[in-house]
């Protein structure tokens, strides 16, 4: 995961770097390094060596982070994604406060839960988190307090907004665009029969369309509206959609 953020007059790159450093940092656009942050061993989830000398394992004690959310204060939500599947929530300068969710199959817990965004559309804050493994979308509060859950995904990977709309890539071979009432408004370069009943497009460029989804792993709508989807295939492949 990375993310730009505003804070003042500068801007500044979050990033998670989740397999082999198991780390998150700030960083300045020209790259500096503001903080950087291993497991955070104070909420009793992780392996010791994880933030002292981290190993190259995955499971369920082992921090591996996918994306941030941003709150109005300057704290900030961390999700493990790929590890423990905690979210944890960190002060701004990035000193661990709490974490909620982990592994399970019920309401506010998550298997792979690996976007997570702060749906400010409504009166409250809504956490929105894409929990990918069981092809769903659940609402909570920012202390982790299940909404409601949301099905009829393909491995969401994460969300973005715009105005009033929701912006869910899907590993399953579309974008898709939710409205206020988070109805869906669009599917966006929908290819998900064909990828799914087929093996081997992944990784072979010539079976990839132009306008059509193959496996889309993260995207982000820019200040006007357009919309950049970064593709988790063979060589990588990132698309821009211009809004109409």
């Amino acid at each position: 995961g990375i993310e730009v953020r505003q804070e003042g007059s500068e801007e500044f790159l979050y990033v998670c770097a989740y397999q082999n450093v198991k780390a998150f940092a700030k960083l300045t656009l020209k790259g500096e390094t503001v903080w950087h942050k291993f497991a955070p061993l104070e909420s009793g989830k992780y392996a010791e060596e994880e933030a002292t000398n981290p190993q190259k394992k995955w499971g369920p004690n082992r921090f591996l982070p996918t994306n941030f959310a941003f709150l109005d204060n300057g704290d900030f939500l961390l999700v493990d994604g790929y590890g423990a599947f905690y979210v944890h929530h960190y002060d701004k300068d990035g000193n661990w406060k709490s974490c909620w969710g982990g592994p399970g199959d019920g309401e506010g817990t998550f298997k792979t839960p690996h976007g997570i965004w702060i749906d400010k559309r409504g009166d409250e804050d809504v956490v929105v988190i894409c929990d990918r493994a069981h092809h769903k979308l659940q609402y909570l509060t920012v202390d982790g307090k299940h909404i409601k859950t949301q099905e009829g995904f393909g491995l969401p990977a994460n969300v973005d907004s715009y105005e009033d709309l929701l912006l869910v890539p899907e590993l399953h071979a579309r974008v898709t665009l939710l409205g206020p009432d988070n109805n869906v408004v669009a599917h966006l370069g929908d290819d998900v029969q064909r990828v799914t009943s087929q093996g081997g497009i992944r990784n072979d460029p010539t079976k990839w369309q132009h306008g059509k989804f193959v496996h889309p792993h993260d995207a982000c709508f820019d200040r006007k509206g357009n919309i950049m989807v970064a593709e988790w295939v063979a060589t990588g492949r990132v698309s821009k959609l211009t809004r109409l």
